[in-house]
């Protein structure tokens, strides 16, 4: 089974975000993932066997720690790559998600990488598909646009690929 592990970016920001990547797609044709606006825990992984206890750990981690602030605060981009909503996480919010990674890797199925472990750059992604040709045209559309949201981490969501899209298949609230 793939597996994903994400933090929806709800409210205003979320909306704002499904809809810039919707306008994109129309506009630009450039694709997004599909996924709903959201910052990577855990990047995509492959495991056949029972998750039961990674679910366990994350429904015990959610009922000890508390939501925390984060903003969001413009756009940037991995070389012409990937255009972001760019994340600022708060102190709080970042010593929370490192708390989750220590309890994530205890499984020795979840390999963290510099893109997903403790040193990630927090992005809200809007297009990474066929971008390099519109990269440049994308990149003025969007910079016209105000993006500044204060958010919460507040979620914990495990996505599990079936039927060629994500669906949400537990989530953690903190």
């Amino acid at each position: 089974m793939r597996y994903v592990i994400v933090s929806v970016v709800k409210g205003e920001a979320g909306d704002f975000n499904n809809n810039l990547r919707k306008d994109v797609f129309r506009i630009f044709e450039a694709k997004s993932s599909k996924l709903p606006a959201h910052f990577t825990i855990k990047a995509p992984f492959e495991y056949d066997g029972s998750i039961e206890k990674l679910e366990k750990s994350l429904q015990d981690f959610a009922e000890k720690e508390k939501a925390e602030p984060y903003r969001i605060e413009g756009f940037e981009h991995f070389d012409d790559r990937v255009i972001y909503m760019k994340v600022v996480m708060s102190a709080k919010a970042k010593e929370v998600h490192d708390r989750l990674i220590d309890v994530m890797s205890e499984f020795p199925y979840m390999d963290f990488s510099r893109k997903d472990g403790k040193d990630k750059t927090f992005h809200v992604t809007i297009t990474s598909k066929k971008l390099p040709p519109k990269f440049n045209k994308i990149w003025d559309y969007v910079n016209k646009i105000q993006c500044d949201f204060d958010c919460s981490f507040d979620n914990i969501c495990i996505y599990k690929w079936e039927d060629y899209t994500w669906k949400l298949y537990r989530e953690f609230n903190l």
